[in-house]
């Protein structure tokens, strides 16, 4: 068999896999958005059974073997399907020596955290979900210790996992840089910053207008509306089966629209990382294929970078007024832009401002690295989670709810995604620097022009994304790899023009 017959089997098998993953990942979506409580257990088990099948095919001889083959030689291959190659092998190497059976079990394990996390948190109880968490823990470190490839810790292949290169010492060196300039400039400006007005923010909006004004948000940002969906869940993500369906989930709150505003812009920029995939990495199973960190730079983009921009609050400023009547007529635009990005700690990651949202990463980042690890158990997980928010952010938590119960990333077995959040804030300004060369992207904001920065988006970040390691992707758009100052000193800029600081 030639290799351009291995390749074109490869890809027929490559259609079959992708077929079950988008349909367990439609079961996942259905699960999360609108399965009845007394449902998730059957979901569970449903989704664990379509997974076997994708494990029937990755784990067989043919799938195996013309992977190696194709590893082993692979010329008059095209680099797009050397790279499919080079990942494919990697994703083989990891999971060689992991039986079907324990991989049904970690995935019905983790469909079944799914469930005790809601439990947990609606009950402010930890007890609940923490023998759930401590499987799932168990579980990734059996898989990790089954590779052949050792690493220094079981955390620093979480990492590597997540971002390709990334290791405890490359993070612990990312946050201490962070750490250093980002907790000073908070305090400074609970010591010396100005009063900034809030009480309209609690002002009640109705969940039926925050939707209209999600959708409006959506279109702005670039997306297309027949490949869309727009959805609510506990805790809102995104997902795509194949650019033209992809799924935005938010929360709406009535008291709090400001939550929604930012989550839809936030959601808004995976979406649009998924509907905009070139056509080579679609048509040769590359899609969908870069960091976490990558697609975490465009939602953190968006949501700060622009979404909370001077420029995109005097722009979206009419647009609320009009949705709201009424509600906000002693407002203005310069006072919401103040209002949206009040730099304040306090308890919960997703609602957090700019500045402080790194130190809610760290917490996290460090407690994962402890229990990965075996550093902490799982009963201590709460107690220490309390205490690094009254070391980092001076905030006493009351509750398991809105503590350790708050996130749903540990309900599967993935650790490492955490620390994706702050290294996107920091790729998004990097990136920033280097479109304000092209166009005066803030201008363009205020006339609402979101689309030319989406189309550069496009051109320059999305294209090579599922080709490149991190650093080859940062690499290729600014011409350095990553660079903390840049981040740095736009929060520092921002943050200190805000609050009038000295």
């Amino acid at each position: 068999m030639t290799n351009t017959e291995k390749t074109e089997r490869l890809y027929a098998l490559l259609d079959e896999i992708e077929a079950y993953g988008r349909t367990l990942g439609k079961l996942n979506f259905d699960m999360q958005c609108c399965a009845p409580e007394d449902g998730m257990e059957q979901a569970g088990k449903d989704m664990a059974l379509v997974g076997m099948h994708i494990t029937d095919i990755t784990h067989g001889e043919e799938f195996t073997g013309l992977i190696t083959q194709l590893h082993e030689n692979s010329e008059g291959l095209a680099p797009v399907q050397k790279k499919l190659v080079e990942r494919l092998w990697e994703d083989y190497e990891k999971e060689k020596n992991l039986s079907p059976e324990f991989l049904y079990k970690r995935d019905l394990a983790s469909n079944d955290a799914y469930g005790k996390w809601l439990a947990a948190k609606k009950a402010g109880n930890w007890e609940i979900f923490k023998g759930a968490l401590s499987e799932n823990i168990k579980n990734t470190r059996f898989a990790v210790e089954a590779r052949d490839r050792k690493y220094r810790t079981i955390y620093d292949a979480c990492l590597d996992d997540n971002e390709k290169g990334g290791n405890e010492r490359q993070l612990d060196a990312f946050f201490d840089a962070l750490k250093k300039r980002i907790v000073p400039l908070v305090g400074k400006i609970q010591k010396e910053g100005k009063e900034i007005r809030s009480d309209f923010l609690s002002r009640p909006v109705s969940i039926s207008k925050q939707e209209e004004l999600s959708r409006y948000l959506l279109e702005l940002e670039g997306l297309k509306k027949s490949a869309l969906v727009l959805m609510t869940t506990e805790h809102p993500f995104t997902t795509n089966f194949g650019r033209e369906d992809v799924r935005v989930t938010t929360h709406y709150h009535e008291e709090n629209f400001i939550s929604n505003v930012f989550t839809t812009m936030h959601e808004g920029g995976h979406a649009l990382f998924m509907q905009n995939e070139p056509d080579e990495t679609v048509m040769n199973h590359m899609a969908d294929r870069m960091t976490n960190g990558m697609h975490e730079c465009i939602s953190r983009f968006f949501e700060n970078v622009i979404g909370r921009s001077e420029a995109f609050i005097e722009f979206i400023y009419p647009k609320l007024r009009e949705l709201s009547g009424d509600t906000f007529i002693d407002v203005s635009a310069r006072e919401l832009y103040e209002a949206v990005n009040i730099a304040q700690p306090g308890l919960n990651r997703c609602e957090a401002d700019e500045l402080t949202y790194c130190l809610h990463v760290l917490i996290r980042y460090e407690l994962e690295k402890a229990f990965i690890n075996g550093d902490i158990t799982v009963d201590e997980i709460p107690v220490v989670w309390n205490a690094k928010y009254r070391e980092y952010l001076g905030v006493e938590v009351p509750n398991d709810t809105e503590g350790c119960l708050q996130d749903v990333h540990w309900s599967g077995w993935d650790y490492g995604y955490f620390p994706s959040y702050a290294l996107g804030s920091a790729y998004g300004t990097q990136i920033l620097r280097r479109m304000e060369k092209d166009f005066d992207v803030f201008e363009e904001v205020r006339k609402g022009n979101l689309i030319k920065v989406s189309r550069w988006l496009i051109d320059n970040v999305f294209s090579i994304a599922s080709l490149s390691t991190p650093d080859e992707w940062i690499r290729a758009i600014t011409g350095e790899s990553l660079n903390t100052d840049y981040f740095l000193d736009y929060l520092e800029e921002k943050f200190t023009a805000l609050y009038q600081l000295s």
